[in-house]
């Protein structure tokens, strides 16, 4: 799948202002939490110290969210938790206990420098959040589809190989695996649609 990654859709964000609505948070977190885990290891952090960049930014989001969507100049929701998470990760590396270059010095405004001139890293960020919501729309579509149809799918469509070979090994026609594919993929857009679409701007 080589679409753009959808945005977070309006409601679920809108949900995102009652600390107490358990599903929408559930949803939220599973996604966008091993997202900001990997996103602060990439900047630099530890697993330990990662884990608690996560924890963070939840917090930051509930204590945020409806200020800003209460803001005219909002932007993208995605955009706006990337830079939370950047920036809590920043502030992770400038704690003293966390520094892993010492004191500071030259070689801390190096490493600075570095995590400045890491622009790539938004990009990360939304490739990884395309990567959760894959994974789980596959889950989802793979629970509703036989083995054959799945493998059908998974061994044409993302390993690459050849229908013709595929269909010898499942032992359907090459007609059969086309439709096989064609009818995961179309289950597969249905449901990451349903994870996220581009309404951030309507919310």
């Amino acid at each position: 799948m080589t679409a753009s990654p959808p945005e977070t859709r309006a409601s679920l964000i809108l949900r995102l202002q009652n600390a107490g609505d358990i599903a929408a948070w559930d949803e939220f977190a599973e996604i966008y939490a091993p997202v900001i885990y990997r996103t602060a290891r990439r900047l630099g952090l530890q697993p330990a110290d990662a884990d608690d960049v996560v924890q963070e930014v939840l917090s930051a989001v509930a204590r945020s969210v409806t200020g800003w969507l209460e803001r005219d100049d909002r932007g993208a929701f995605r955009a706006w938790l990337f830079r939370i998470a950047r920036n809590l990760s920043i502030d992770f590396l400038t704690r003293r206990k966390h520094r892993p270059w010492g004191v500071g010095g030259d070689e801390a405004d190096k490493q600075f420098d570095e995590i400045e001139a890491a622009r790539d890293i938004s990009s990360h960020f939304d490739e990884e959040v395309q990567r959760e919501i894959f994974m789980r729309a596959s889950a989802v579509v793979r629970s509703r589809v036989n083995d054959a149809t799945w493998q059908a799918f998974r061994r044409t469509a993302v390993l690459g190989e050849s229908v013709e070979d595929v269909a010898a090994d499942l032992g359907i026609s090459k007609g059969g695996v086309y439709i096989a594919r064609s009818r995961v993929m179309k289950r597969l857009q249905s449901v990451v649609k349903s994870f996220g679409d581009n309404s951030d701007d309507e919310v």
